[in-house]
C-alpha cells in the first residue's frame, strides 16, 4: 500500500518494518485472531488491551474510535488489538467473551483487567495507565 507523500525509506529506517507493518501499528488497532492470539497477545512484552468486537454491534462501534486514538496515543508503550468474536470464536469461547464489547487489559501474558460495554475513553485509558 503506498500512500502519496509517505517517504517508505524513511519509514523502514524509523521503525525497521514494511511500510504496511508500519501502518498498521502506528494509525491502527492490529487484528488478531485464533491463529495469532497467543503470539500476539500472550507473549507481548508490553501490556495488551484486547477489544473483542462484531461488525454488527452498534456499542462496538461507539468505542472504535476511541480504541484506535488509544492505540496511536500508547503506539511503543502498549499494544492494542481486535478480535473479531464472529471470526475467532476459540479465543472468544477460552477467554469467556459472551457480550461484546468486551475489552480485556493483559500484562504478563495474564488478564489483569476487563471492561464490557460502551464506556468514556477515560475508563479504558485508566485501567491501560494502572498496568503500565
Amino acid at each position: 500500500m503506498i500512500i502519496p507523500g509517505l517517504n517508505t525509506k524513511l519509514i523502514n529506517y524509523i521503525c525497521g518494518n514494511t511500510e504496511t507493518k508500519f501502518l498498521n501499528q502506528i494509525y491502527m488497532a492490529l487484528e488478531v485472531n485464533d491463529t495469532n492470539f497467543e503470539e500476539v497477545v500472550v507473549k507481548a512484552d508490553k501490556p495488551v488491551i484486547v477489544d473483542f468486537w462484531a461488525e454488527w454491534c452498534g456499542p462496538c462501534r461507539m468505542i472504535a474510535p476511541m480504541i484506535e486514538e488509544i492505540s496511536k496515543e500508547y503506539s511503543g508503550k502498549a499494544v492494542v488489538v481486535k478480535c473479531d468474536v464472529d471470526n475467532s470464536p476459540q479465543v472468544a469461547m477460552k477467554y469467556g467473551i459472551r457480550n461484546i464489547p468486551t475489552v480485556l487489559f493483559f500484562k504478563n501474558g495474564q488478564i489483569a483487567d476487563k471492561q464490557v460495554g460502551a464506556v468514556p475513553k477515560s475508563n479504558f485509558v485508566n485501567k491501560l495507565n494502572a498496568l503500565l
